[in-house]
């Protein structure tokens, strides 16, 4: 039998750049679902005080097995 994926939808941000923010919400959802298997970043923001960047956010779709 073929597995079947379920989808959801998050925003995570992070301090340090994009890709960290990716990496907080794959171990974020980690916590609470198993058998993760892709992240797909929709979209990304950026937080800007005094002209510098200071928060990076995405909006993702995590992709994982359903038991």
């Amino acid at each position: 039998m073929a597995n079947m994926l379920k989808v959801i939808e998050v925003i995570a941000e992070s301090d340090k750049s994009w890709e960290d923010a990716a990496a907080i919400a794959v171990a974020r959802a980690g916590k609470t679902v198993t058998g993760i298997k892709s992240i797909y970043v929709k979209d990304l923001q950026a937080k800007v005080e005094n002209s510098k960047i200071v928060m990076y956010r995405i909006n993702a779709n995590i992709s994982f097995v359903l038991e």
